[in-house]
């Protein structure tokens, strides 16, 4: 992309603009030219220059270090520790080439080996022994350890971060976007502390190699300086100055690189820059201060230590001390004047909508534990409800074709201890008591052993259970029994409900969600019918019914198309849910076969499915079954013999009528029936084996009383 120059801008900048564009043409130059370095001779001046520039280099990256408040915010620093060490090195050769060949280094060598050592080889020595070990024992091998450490802590507790970030996304603390970066930053924290934990050995290497350079270049240069004939003293005082010098200004960028590597793992805890934790942590009580006066003072009183500077440094602690002091008591007079006058304010203050406003939120879905149940919902303590519940979000889309709404979890003291309860849009739906140190063992029908346990009721089936002691599971599965833990029971029950409701939680804001998904691969179908035909809200009513059913909205593209091609010759919405499940008749049929592929039913007597058709009325809330109650209840209590003995025969059969009374014979009997599908012949697709286990029969005089 080109750059175009700002022409208000200096030339200079524009210039600095374009070089800054090609950061990356720059990294590959500098990279060639170091490599370069280890075999062209370089000259004196050019040396001088990178010399200044390394130790410039090294000062701004030990900066940078002391104002990041995140390790992270210089996570390119393994990388730029191993381009200086490189850098470092190709100067160490290219100095070393020059003193042996020429006897000579440059100025900011030679100026490093007449000021700072003073033109004494032997105090030369001292001092580059003295910082390499400093650098080598103590920062560099500190670093090394803290960054060894860190990183296996990192990839330790990456696993427990994931999760930990998982259950904030299913309890609502978190949204997708928030999970995503938080797992991001995660990943490139374990990451940066394993490449840290590379990078610091070059530090290290760094500091043997100069070890051995110095010992290299006083050997050779000794060597060469006798093959010349000059004299042994002015050869050894030569050549160590300058081996010395070029040691000393190669390893003081070493020592400050080697600083902000020590300083960079070891900001693992802090958030924000050093000084200002320096400055929180350590003069953020006076009685240290004051301590640290009194200390002083007491060393004045013996003998030979150096009054003034005891003397000072004592007033500076004691000022310290008071200042802080009178700091402290003003911060609480302060927060205490406000405090009062926000209490003034908010009693005078009158109760507006907006002071409530709140509180008028309500979660879709929640999920209250007592205080037995809470560890269901800790990583720390082996509970995975968090993991459960995004089963269930994927088992909802797989089976229902929506998005489960997130699922806010929270302890809640007032329930009994091993009570949950359920609440959707702040209305409690369900509770069920569990028994945390037992399992429920529910009936399969060939049982042959009795087991003595805290009798109770299968809060999602309905059936009769009992919760019988852990150890006694094995036992139970043998006996015929059906063991489950209470963390199935309740995520089980936890299931039911969601599906039972899916229609309240279809709102108009999904029902767009899903519609502008279906957009991106079937946008024809979308534009012809919405706005055009139906509106987002009628369209949400049709998903409802169907979803009332429990019949999946997936296919939502077959749905919209039915609309389409319906919606223009009626707006009654419940033909037109009629209408889109004889689409959906392939998938209705196969959701309520049997595992020999048959589905079986259960029909009306000819006679009674008339009179009904008959009895059909068209109310303000759709079309309903006008029958005395009395017909209503036999006609009931019919159909739940008729389950019975489907149910010994160990089937479930939906209910098969004529399309014209299937919705309002739903209607009728959800309430008394919720869970008997009810099937219209028109969406028996063919191929499918229709077996009839039996026929409901009422006496039609009932009608006619």
């Amino acid at each position: 992309m080109a750059v175009v120059p700002n022409p208000a801008s200096p030339p200079w900048m524009n210039v600095l603009q374009r070089v800054t564009k090609q950061s990356d043409i720059l990294m590959a130059v500098l990279i060639l030219t170091i490599l370069a370095m280890l075999i062209v001779p370089v000259p004196e001046f050019l040396l001088d220059t990178m010399l200044v520039i390394n130790l410039a280099a090294a000062v701004m990256v030990l900066i940078t270090t002391l104002y990041n408040s995140q390790p992270l915010q210089f996570s390119s620093f393994p990388s730029l520790l191993l381009v200086t060490t490189l850098f470092r090195l190709s100067l160490n050769v290219a100095a070393t080439k020059l003193i042996l060949t020429t006897g000579k280094a440059g100025a900011v060598i030679d100026a490093f080996g007449h000021f700072v050592v003073g033109s004494n080889f032997i105090v030369g020595v001292i001092a580059f022994l003295i910082l390499v070990v400093v650098q080598f024992i103590v920062i560099t091998k500190g670093g090394e350890r803290v960054a060894e450490v860190a990183a296996r802590f990192a990839l330790d507790a990456l696993p427990g971060k994931q999760i930990a970030i998982d259950g904030e996304l299913n309890a609502g603390m978190i949204d997708e976007k928030q999970a995503k970066e938080r797992r991001l930053a995660v990943q490139r924290e374990a990451d940066f502390y394993g490449a840290m934990d590379g990078a610091s050995k070059f530090v290290r290497g760094d500091a043997i190699a100069a070890i051995m350079i110095i010992i290299i270049n006083v050997i050779g240069g000794f060597a060469l300086g006798l093959s010349r004939g000059e004299q042994i003293f002015d050869v050894l005082q030569r050549y160590t100055l300058l081996t010395i010098g070029e040691g000393l200004v190669s390893q003081m960028p070493a020592l400050l690189i080697s600083t902000a590597t020590g300083l960079l793992v070891t900001r693992s805890a802090s958030d924000r820059p050093l000084g200002e934790e320096f400055g929180t942590q350590l003069f953020s009580r006076p009685r240290v201060l004051w301590i640290v006066c009194g200390f002083l003072l007491c060393l004045l009183i013996l003998p030979g230590f150096p009054k003034p500077q005891l003397l000072l440094g004592a007033c500076c602690a004691g000022g310290g001390a008071f200042a802080l002091t009178n700091g402290q008591k003003r911060k609480a007079l302060t927060d205490k004047q406000a405090e009062d006058q926000a209490l003034a304010e908010s009693s005078v203050k009158p109760a507006g909508p907006e002071s409530v406003m709140e509180l008028l939120g309500v979660e879709t879905i929640k999920l209250e534990l007592g205080s037995n149940l809470v560890p269901l919902a800790l990583p720390s303590e082996g509970g995975d409800l968090a993991d459960r519940v995004a089963g269930v979000r994927k088992q909802i889309a797989m089976e229902l074709g929506i998005v489960m709404p997130t699922v806010r979890i929270k302890d809640n003291l007032q329930l009994r201890a091993n009570t949950y309860q359920v609440e959707i849009k702040g209305a409690v739906l369900a509770s069920h008591e569990l028994q945390m140190n037992c399992v429920l063992a529910l009936d399969s029908g060939m049982t042959y052993q009795k087991f003595e346990g805290v009798e109770t009721i299968e809060p999602a089936l309905g059936t009769p259970a009992i919760w019988i002691a852990k150890v006694l599971k094995d036992r139970a599965e043998m006996a015929g029994y059906i063991t489950v833990d209470p963390g199935t029971v309740l995520i089980t029950h936890l299931t039911e409900i969601i599906k039972g409701h899916a229609h309240e939680m279809l709102t108009r804001q999904e029902t767009q969600k899903l519609i502008d998904h279906v957009k991106h691969h079937d946008e024809a179908v979308v534009n012809e019918l919405i706005p055009n035909i139906m509106t987002v809200g009628e369209v949400q009513k049709v998903l409802q019914a169907l979803l009332k059913e429990r019949v999946g909205i997936r296919d939502l593209t077959t749905i919209l198309e039915t609309l389409a091609d319906y919606a223009p010759r009626s707006k009654d919405m419940d033909a037109l849910s009629e209408f889109a499940r004889q689409s959906l008749a392939r998938q209705i049929c196969k959701q309520h076969m049997e595992e020999d592929n048959m589905l079986r039913c259960i029909t009306l007597a000819p006679s009674l499915e008339q009179t009904l058709r008959e009895s059909v009325q068209a109310t303000a809330t759709g079309n309903m079954l006008a029958i005395e109650p009395q017909l209503a209840q036999s006609m009931i209590r019919a159909m739940n013999e008729q389950l019975e003995l489907a149910a010994d025969q160990g089937f479930n059969p939906v209910l098969l009528c004529s399309g014209q009374i299937r919705l309002p014979m739903k209607r009728l009997i959800e309430r008394s029936i919720p869970t008997l599908p009810v099937l219209a012949y028109t969406e028996i697709v063919p191929k499918v084996e229709v077996e009839s286990l039996g026929t409901v029969e009422v006496t039609l005089a009932l009608s006619a009383a």
